[in-house]
């Protein structure tokens, strides 16, 4: 198995400050339950890296991780990319709650994310729904929160800082459905076109994948059904972090969605 193959099957490495804050405030905001547990820096970067590395030893007791001195080619060892800047953090697994009626916002924004093939492209659509104020994400079983510094490290902490549930994806929809949310999936088997149709809160968006879509379940359960409109003939379709960016924006827009 390559070492690509390897951190997409499981990953619990995180890189960087930004995704190590990202756990920091996650944790702060009661957001989710991922404990840092070593951080390890490289010695060579030791002034470029002194304030960040200053503040994660103010606070390693009280959250009881360690910190250990290392090498850029230890770090390159457990590590996807370079990016990191000379920080990474070991990090324990985030529980995943079952999605409940009782844990949903009366008038939020939530995404449900299925199908995407890659955990950068699943990062990228989570960085854009959190940025525009999606209040929570519901994700199938199956998903690329495994291989979670991956989706940290593409979401610029976003996955991190943002409430997830899991669900089937069919009960997912019945049960916003029951407490009047409106059901909205990405499709372009309509005549509903992006910014001329109304998308007020509360409601479900849901976004498939390029390759499997929504299932046909899912659509039958849809309050409204929405395409984007292409402005030249193409065959191809957007990636989903593309769409989901897409309807995540007109539906701030719409709701004027200001979040904390």
């Amino acid at each position: 198995m390559q070492k690509e193959e390897i951190k997409f099957a499981e990953s619990t490495v995180f890189e960087g400050m930004t995704s190590i804050r990202a756990i920091i405030r996650g944790n702060e905001a009661n957001i989710n339950d991922r404990r840092l547990e070593k951080i390890l820096f490289d010695k060579s970067k030791l002034k470029k890296i002194g304030k960040d590395l200053g503040y994660l030893r103010a606070i390693s007791e009280d959250r009881g991780f360690i910190i250990e001195e290392s090498s850029a080619d230890e770090l390159d060892k457990l590590t996807l990319g370079s990016s990191h800047g000379g920080l990474i953090a070991i990090a324990g697994k985030r529980s995943l709650p079952s999605l409940t009626s009782d844990a949903i916002s009366k008038d939020g924004f939530y995404a449900m994310i299925d199908g995407i093939e890659d955990p950068y492209n699943f990062g990228y659509s989570v960085r854009s729904l959190y940025a525009m104020g999606c209040t929570g994400l519901i994700l199938p079983e199956r998903n690329w929160m495994s291989a979670a510094g991956v989706v940290c490290r593409s979401s610029a902490g976003a996955s991190e800082q943002i409430p997830i549930f899991v669900s089937d994806p069919e009960m997912a929809a019945t049960v916003f459905a029951e407490i009047g949310y409106s059901i909205v999936c990405a499709d372009e088997r309509t005549d509903n076109v992006l910014g001329t149709c109304e998308m007020k809160l509360p409601l479900l968006l849901i976004v498939g994948g390029e390759k499997r879509g929504i299932s046909r379940g899912v659509l039958d359960k849809a309050s409204l059904l929405v395409k984007i409109e292409y402005q030249r003939e193409f065959r191809a379709s957007l990636s989903a972090a593309s769409a989901a960016t897409m309807f995540a924006y007109e539906i701030a827009r719409q709701n004027n969605i200001k979040r904390s």
